[in-house]
């Protein structure tokens, strides 16, 4: 049985569609729709399409249902609907489910996009938002009512990498029967436990280490079949946001390395943000596989990893950090992350730039703030990269 499968023979696998030919690597269906032997059949596969049957490729395509069938297998949830980017995963977990009136309670800290969906396009069609800081839990006790009908949060906030209590916000909100929603990223589904710890809908960003290389914008909602097959891809097949096939392969085939990636990204970063702790040129390294980290034991217990991210702070600010990042020779500046390739990006005037001054405040995304995202190159080389970059400050 494939639920007693472990992750790495899982990512390689589950979820397997063969055609009449037999092929060993999984096939990609570059079709927009799928022809019918018969009129009747027409009719009947529109009334109810079985479980190896299309109609349209906006509504399912047997790549995208392979990617979909894996992730799930992954995630531990019954089913996913993979959509075009993470943010289409964002804004159709939350609008397929919400109507004017409904109160949704979510964690502060959040990538620039999904505050936008939040504060701008839910409230614009009447759902009510309260926002809280997310590490607090008196202050979801507090947010949380019986008209509550979903939370949403970052399991690990971007780019300053607080996390969020999965078990103990799920039994709040699961008390006045509120949807739990984790934007898990950060957390990768590799060391994610967040259906275990209570969570009813994952979402992710494949864009990053699902895919891992940089080639492909995509998106996956997991939960429970019914809320998937009945809430989201309804939603989803008739507003366009589903995944296209060729995405769904290259996905695909990212899977059978994302447990080897993800372990020894989070091996170099926990080398590499040892080595950074401490530097008088850095005011804080945050890395939640440091004991140092104030939610490191909560990071344990949660992923039993660090994760993939680090955080520093550069004394001396915007330009201290710039000259920073210029004198990079192994790292990239870019705004992804997840990648074989580490990445440097500067939060304060990309990712979060159009947060105003004293929300970057109050969420620590300070002039000097780096976030790196650790890659596949030699943990001693990043090491050395980053030192003579400080050495340039």
């Amino acid at each position: 049985m494939t639920n007693e499968w472990k992750t790495r023979t899982k990512l390689v696998h589950d979820g397997i569609r063969r055609s009449q030919y037999g092929e060993m690597a999984e096939a990609i269906f570059l079709t927009q729709g799928f022809a019918y032997p018969s009129a009747e059949a027409a009719e009947q596969r529109f009334i109810k399409a079985g479980e190896d049957e299309f109609i349209y490729a906006r509504y399912g395509n047997p790549t995208v249902r392979m990617f979909e069938d894996r992730i799930a297998a992954l995630e531990g949830t019954e089913a996913a609907f993979a959509c075009a980017s993470g943010m289409a995963a964002v804004n159709g977990a939350l609008t397929s489910m919400l109507k004017a009136g409904d109160h949704v309670v979510s964690s502060r800290a959040l990538f620039g996009s999904c505050l936008y969906i939040l504060e701008d396009v839910l409230t614009r069609f009447g759902v009510k938002v309260s926002f809280v800081d997310g590490a607090d839990l008196d202050q979801w006790r507090k947010a949380i009512t019986p008209d509550t009908k979903a939370v949403f949060f970052e399991s690990m906030s971007n780019p300053t990498l607080e996390l969020v209590d999965i078990r103990s916000v799920s039994d709040i909100a699961h008390a006045v029967g509120a949807m739990v929603i984790v934007d898990n990223v950060f957390a990768t589904p590799i060391f994610s436990r967040a259906v275990d710890q209570g969570a009813d809908v994952v979402v992710y960003s494949t864009t990053k280490h699902i895919d891992g290389q940089g080639r492909a914008l995509g998106g996956v909602i997991c939960g429970r079949e019914e809320f998937i097959r009945k809430t989201v891809e309804t939603y989803m097949k008739h507003t366009g946001g589903s995944m296209s096939p060729f995405t769904a392969w290259m996905h695909l085939n990212g899977m059978a390395t994302l447990d080897l990636r993800c372990r020894a990204m989070a091996d170099s970063a926990l080398t590499v943000a040892r080595a950074l702790e401490g530097d008088a040129r850095l005011s804080r390294v945050v890395f939640p596989g440091l004991e140092s980290h104030p939610q490191h034991r909560l990071a344990m217990d949660q992923m039993g990893s660090g994760g993939t991210l680090i955080a520093f702070d550069i004394k001396g600010g915007k330009d201290a950090a710039f000259r920073f990042m210029n004198a990079l020779q192994i790292a990239t500046i870019s705004n992804n992350l997840g990648d074989a390739k580490t990445i440097a990006t500067h939060p304060a005037t990309t990712t979060h730039q159009r947060l105003a001054p004293e929300m970057k405040d109050k969420l620590g995304i300070t002039p000097g703030l780096i976030r790196l995202s650790v890659g596949l190159e030699d943990a001693g080389d990043l090491i050395a990269d980053l030192k003579q970059a400080l050495d340039k400050v």
